[in-house]
């Protein structure tokens, strides 16, 4: 039971959140967190779009997750709060910045936990009737029945994370050594009992790369290879919860990219070879991919090759990982609001905590979401898109904040610091600028519509709150922000991928997103807070982390 502090009034502080995650569950976190439903689907996708180069694909997105993973490393060991993701560009840009990043990272994390749940149903058809197929979508949706089902499963993630983050831990920890078996299993299964080398490369399927060079970016954002590592962050937003930030943030969050993205790389040359020589001369080659059942493509192969013990793992795994990840981000979810309400950029009832240190309202106002969001994206295809260019998107920030920061507080205390200056904080920033851009225009009108619902939001919190908001820090904030997104938003609707109108073609997409990427951090570099508001900032931050630790306590 958590232990009550009072303030210097005497009055008595609300419980913080709970500090009980180690190095090891807070790397299982982030891996549990990647490893979702994504892996289980995006073989087959990368495939269809990029043929055997899906294979780089998947290095590719790994090393630029990477770079933008590196940039919060070492912020969250700077500043171990929980929903560090929305509270760093608070610290360096003020509120109308960390509202902005907040409102799409709480988005993003919001609709995880619903399309996992969804991802789930969709496999467990195989034993209730919980989704029908719609050939107007090519999608399977859920069923009146699906829908009470996820309905449970959603409230069965916020009475999980009810009783605290310790309960949390120990369920997830067990889930994801599961899922680690479950995927090493269909990588050795898959080389030792059916790998044809000639699949890959053979001239009659398409080559090598039957999708070119712009088939292996675009697989990057819409085959769901970004998706299944988005969960990387998990070690940044629990930050607050780990017993040694300065080991174990870094740990994690590098930990858990390098891992997963070994993992799927093996994973895809795995699938890639096990495809039946038969279904690749039907299809004519990778790019029409299709055989029996591919609605579960890792499943359809293990039965096709005489695995049949295999499938009905990978069926079970099917409803477990995506569940698993459903449950994580259920808690993420909850500590972003938590966070936005501690910067006030959100109701303050967002940040009130229970007796156990869960945020209660919080977790209450995301099963709601998780619910509304059933209705428009009743399917997995449906919101997989948006997700990824929504999550992408809100990590743009860190590495303009890390670079700020150095220039701001250069003699702060960097348990963690990556290396090379500016190099990789650019890098990163233009990594999340090209992720969202291959998305598509299709996938990110909607985004860019969700960003101005935030903003209205936040003319309405304005006016409501009116002596009690927080002072916008307009020119820290919007000088550089609404250039950004105004770019994003022209060069999308400008360039060649789905939907857009083709005026910026495949190579001048690479030249036009760095240009945004320099004029967006040199804008960033010029019109950060003064020296004094970041400390002030910084302090505000030290003061709730030493609240949140005299609170609780060191982990056991």
């Amino acid at each position: 039971m958590a232990t009550i502090t009072n303030t210097s009034e005497g009055t008595p502080e609300q419980p913080a959140l709970r500090r009980d995650m180690g190095r090891i569950s807070l790397l299982f976190a982030g891996v549990g967190s990647i490893i979702g439903s994504g892996w289980l689907f995006g073989a087959l996708n990368a495939a269809k779009i990029a043929g055997p180069a899906s294979i780089f694909s998947w290095a590719i997105a790994a090393v630029m997750i990477l770079l933008i993973g590196l940039c919060f490393a070492e912020l969250g060991t700077m500043f171990p709060l929980s929903g560090g993701v929305v509270r760093f560009p608070h610290l360096s840009f003020g509120s109308f910045a960390s509202y902005t990043m907040g409102w799409i990272t709480w988005i993003a994390a919001a609709t995880v936990a619903p399309i996992e749940v969804e991802g789930a149903l969709q496999y467990a058809t195989k034993w209730a009737h919980f989704t029908d197929f719609h050939e107007a979508n090519g999608a399977y949706t859920l069923t009146a029945v699906g829908y009470v089902v996820a309905v449970i499963a959603m409230a069965f993630f916020v009475l999980l994370n009810y009783y605290g983050i310790r309960w949390f831990a120990r369920v997830n920890n067990v889930l994801v050594w599961w899922k680690l078996l479950a995927i090493v299993l269909v990588i050795v299964a898959f080389f030792v009992t059916a790998f044809h080398g000639h699949n890959i490369g053979a001239k009659e399927f398409g080559g090598f790369t039957p999708g070119g060079a712009k088939g292996i970016f675009t697989a990057i954002s819409t085959a769901g290879i970004t998706f299944s590592f988005l969960g990387f962050r998990q070690g940044v937003e629990l930050a607050g919860e780990t017993d040694n930030p300065r080991r174990n943030v870094p740990f994690a969050v590098i930990g858990s990219v390098l891992l997963t993205g070994v993992i799927y790389i093996l994973l895809e040359v795995a699938f890639l070879g096990a495809v039946p020589t038969g279904d690749l001369a039907h299809s004519h080659g990778w790019l029409n991919l299709t055989f029996a059942n591919d609605f579960g493509p890792l499943a359809a192969i293990s039965s096709a090759i005489g695995l049949g013990w295999l499938a009905y793992i990978l069926y079970v795994d099917a409803v477990i990982s995506p569940a698993d990840t459903g449950l994580i981000y259920t808690t993420v979810t909850a500590r972003i609001s938590y966070a936005m309400a501690r910067n006030r950029n959100a109701p303050a009832a967002l940040a009130k905590t229970t007796s156990k240190g869960a945020p209660l309202v919080s977790l209450i106002v995301t099963f709601v979401l998780g619910l509304i969001v059933f209705l428009p994206f009743p399917s997995w295809q449906e919101l997989v898109g948006f997700i990824t260019s929504a999550t992408v998107l809100s990590f743009g920030s860190g590495p303009l904040v890390l670079a700020v920061m150095r220039r701001q507080i250069p003699e702060h205390d960097r348990p963690y610091r990556i290396p090379g200056g500016d190099i990789i904080p650019f890098l990163a920033l233009y990594s999340s600028n090209l992720i969202v851009y291959w998305a598509g225009w299709n996938t990110n009108y909607k985004l860019f519509a969700t960003i101005g619902i935030g903003f209205v939001l936040l003319a309405v919190f304005q006016v409501l709150d009116k002596g009690q908001a927080p002072k916008m820090d307009w020119k820290a904030g919007a000088t550089w922000v609404l250039p950004w997104l105004a770019g994003l938003v022209a060069i999308s609707w400008l360039g060649d991928y789905d939907g857009g109108t083709g005026v910026i073609g495949f190579g001048w997409g690479f030249v036009a997103n760095l240009v945004l990427t320099a004029i967006v951090y040199f804008l960033a570099l010029r019109v950060p807070l003064s020296r004094e508001r970041v400390l002030e900032n910084i302090e505000e931050a030290k003061a709730e982390a030493r609240q949140e630790e005299a609170a609780l306590g060191e982990a056991p």
